[in-house]
């Protein structure tokens, strides 16, 4: 049975906060579709981070800071990895053509169903750990090839949308080649067609679940707190879709931002698989990670400032027509 400091009433009133705030996001503030500014998204994006440093708080003050350092360092991991996330949406927008003004709702219900996804795998998981301790070696040294993988890999190589699961998709799905609004089925001739935004809806999905493969052992090197593992993870995922406004367009100018990462998935890895003979204080893993992913930043930027670095936009592969691909 794993500890946690979240008493069932606890569970229940996260819960709760999720949905209201998405609620109030989709129901409330954003009726209607339309393209989302800078200014909006920063304004969105300071509101999740700040919430969540408030929850972090909360922790703090009931739990302990031992507890609260967990839940700080997880969420600094899962919001600095979901960065990779961003990248990969923005191909997929550009490869489908997506409109700005339709990108939020994509993301809304992409992120919902990733909530839900990543409950799922967490339960998995760390049900996995208790029953069998000897996969956290396995974790670790999957984190630690993951990130050697990152760091020799190039962005051209990341194209989740010719993937066979997803052509497979579109060939058994019937649907259309053209957007209908904010629609992601329509009715045409008495039968019943996925709009392109419904297949990019799937392909966000599928792509949540690969990079929840890397974010969720890395997390459980930090805590097996249950409670903490998903509200961290959930608070990062809630904070992606504002975090692609930000970045988009901007993207560019962190050229060595996927070396920050990819070290940062190498030292977690590490961590995890030696957490049974070195025992990495709390504070330090934090320090580390800040440094990493704040380093790689700042070097980024004062790179593109110098010249060393040549921006350049996120461009995608068009896709074929579902009609060419099934032939």
């Amino acid at each position: 049975m794993l500890e946690t400091i979240a008493s069932p009433w606890m569970w229940a009133a996260f819960a709760g906060l999720v949905l209201v705030t998405l609620a109030l996001d989709l129901g409330v503030l954003r009726r209607k579709a339309h393209e989302v500014s800078f200014r909006e998204a920063l304004g969105w994006s300071a509101a999740w981070v700040a919430l969540a440093l408030l929850f972090n708080a909360g922790i703090w003050l009931t739990s302990g800071p031992q507890r609260g350092l967990e839940f700080l360092t997880g969420y600094v991991i899962e919001y600095a990895l979901s960065i990779d996330n961003v990248f990969i949406f923005l191909v997929i927008f550009s490869s489908f053509g997506v409109p700005r003004k339709l990108q939020h709702r994509v993301l809304f219900w992409g992120i919902l169903g990733a909530v839900v996804l990543r409950a799922a795998m967490i339960v998995g998981g760390m049900a996995l750990l208790v029953q069998f301790h000897w996969l956290i070696y396995v974790f670790g040294g999957f984190l630690i090839l993951t990130g050697v993988k990152m760091l020799v890999s190039s962005d051209a190589e990341a194209h989740p949308e010719r993937s066979s699961l997803f052509k497979l998709f579109r060939r058994v799905v019937p649907s259309t080649d053209e957007f209908h609004g904010d629609a992601f089925f329509i009715v045409k001739a008495g039968r019943r067609l996925a709009t392109p935004l419904f297949l990019v809806l799937v392909l966000v999905e599928f792509t949540d679940v690969v990079f929840a493969l890397d974010s969720i052992p890395a997390i459980l090197s930090v805590t097996s707190d249950p409670f903490i593992v998903f509200s961290s993870n959930v608070f990062a995922i809630l904070g992606l879709r504002s975090l692609f406004f930000v970045l988009d367009g901007v993207m560019h100018r962190f050229a060595y931002l996927k070396v920050g990462l990819a070290l940062t998935l190498v030292f977690v890895g590490a961590k995890m698989a030696s957490s049974d003979f070195v025992k990495v204080p709390i504070g330090v893993s934090l320090a580390v990670v800040a440094l990493l992913i704040g380093g790689s930043c700042v070097y980024s930027l004062l790179a593109t400032r110098r010249g060393q670095v040549t921006p350049h936009p996120t461009d995608g592969p068009s896709l074929p027509p579902a009609s060419e691909e099934a032939a």
